[in-house]
C-alpha cells in the first residue's frame, strides 16, 4: 500500500514558477516508478511526467519539455516536479501517481494523491 501526497500548487502569474512534491510512504518507495499528470476544467487527464524506479530517463509531455523537471529523492520518498516558465495552458490540477509497474505515459498506475492545483494568470 502507498499513499501519496502532493503539495506545492497555487497561483502564480506566467512565467513563474512552482516545485510540485509529491510525498510517498511505504519503505518500499524506491521500487516504484512515479508519474505526474494533470487535469484542466473540462478537459481529459493528461500525462505530464514520469520517472522510473532508478530516476534514469524521465519522460515528458512535448509541451512541458525544457520548462519542468522531475526529480526523486529516495530517502525523503520525495518526487519533485520543478516547473519553470509557467503558461496560463499549464493550469489545472496536477496528480502524482506510482506503481510497481512503469506505465510510462498510460493512466494505468495504481496509486494515486489527491491532487494540487496550479493557476497561472496572464
Amino acid at each position: 500500500q502507498v499513499q501519496l501526497v502532493e503539495s506545492g500548487g497555487g497561483s502564480v502569474q506566467a512565467g513563474g514558477s512552482l516545485r510540485l512534491s509529491c510525498v510517498a510512504s511505504g519503505r518500499t518507495f524506491g521500487n516504484y516508478a512515479i508519474a505526474w499528470f494533470r487535469q484542466a476544467p473540462g478537459k481529459e487527464r493528461e500525462f505530464v511526467s514520469r520517472i522510473s524506479a532508478s530516476g534514469r530517463g524521465p519522460d515528458y509531455v512535448d509541451s512541458v519539455k525544457g520548462r519542468f523537471t522531475i526529480s526523486r529523492d529516495n530517502a525523503k520518498t520525495t518526487v519533485y516536479l520543478q516547473m519553470n516558465s509557467l503558461k496560463p495552458e499549464d493550469t489545472a490540477v496536477y496528480y502524482c501517481a506510482a506503481d510497481r509497474i512503469d506505465y510510462g505515459l498510460r493512466p494505468n498506475y495504481h496509486y494515486w494523491g489527491q491532487g494540487t492545483q496550479v493557476t497561472v494568470s496572464s
